[in-house]
């Protein structure tokens, strides 16, 4: 990894955490934008667009920063023809690990920002076999388990005041939580198909 790359990252890490009560515009916010990558990008190249994350969960407290999983059929292509494109249009772009600090497997993620350069949308870009969609399952899981729900929000609000400028010990400590969970949900649904 080059420095100015490791000096970006560094930056991003240590922006505020603030977990704010679910806002009813968010599923909207994830429309548009899902709107906007439609338009932009043919769909032999861009395939499902799921919005997922704690925002995806009415009820649940969260960033407010809409996550969204784009299933796209070529990782190689999406470096060269959408990424010029997106950073074009300001957003930010990094080719970064899916699980830990290096290695692959590799996804395409893109922060978008607003006029005042607080986050609004992460676009993690994906091959349709991606454990990344994985995270599907959660918040599903989340939606129809309310209790369970409550228990993730609870375990964000702490962490947040923890690590309120560490989003990587952040995501560390809600590691475990979601892994469970997940696998959990994979049953539940696998059983019911």
């Amino acid at each position: 990894m080059d420095d100015k790359l490791r000096k970006r990252i560094e930056e991003l890490v240590k922006e505020e955490i603030s977990i704010v009560p679910y806002q009813v515009v968010w599923p909207k916010m994830f429309e548009e934008e899902a709107g906007f990558l439609h338009e932009r990008f043919s769909r032999n190249l861009i395939k499902r667009i799921e919005h997922f994350g704690s925002t995806a969960v009415p009820g649940l407290s969260a960033k407010p920063v809409i996550d969204i999983l784009v299933e796209v059929t070529s990782l190689e292509e999406t470096k060269r023809r959408i990424v010029p494109v997106l950073e074009a249009e300001g957003y930010e772009y990094f080719y970064r690990p899916a699980f830990g600090d290096s290695g692959p497997p590799y996804y395409v993620w893109f922060i978008k920002r607003d006029s005042e350069g607080k986050r609004t949308h992460h676009i993690h870009m994906v091959e349709a076999d991606s454990d990344l969609w994985d995270r599907i399952y959660f918040r599903d899981y989340l939606k129809e388990f309310p209790k369970v729900a409550e228990r993730y929000n609870d375990l964000k609000i702490e962490l947040s005041r923890k690590y309120p400028n560490n989003r990587v010990r952040y995501t560390e400590e809600k590691g475990e939580f979601i892994h469970s969970i997940t696998e959990k949900a994979k049953k539940y649904y696998e059983t019911k198909r």
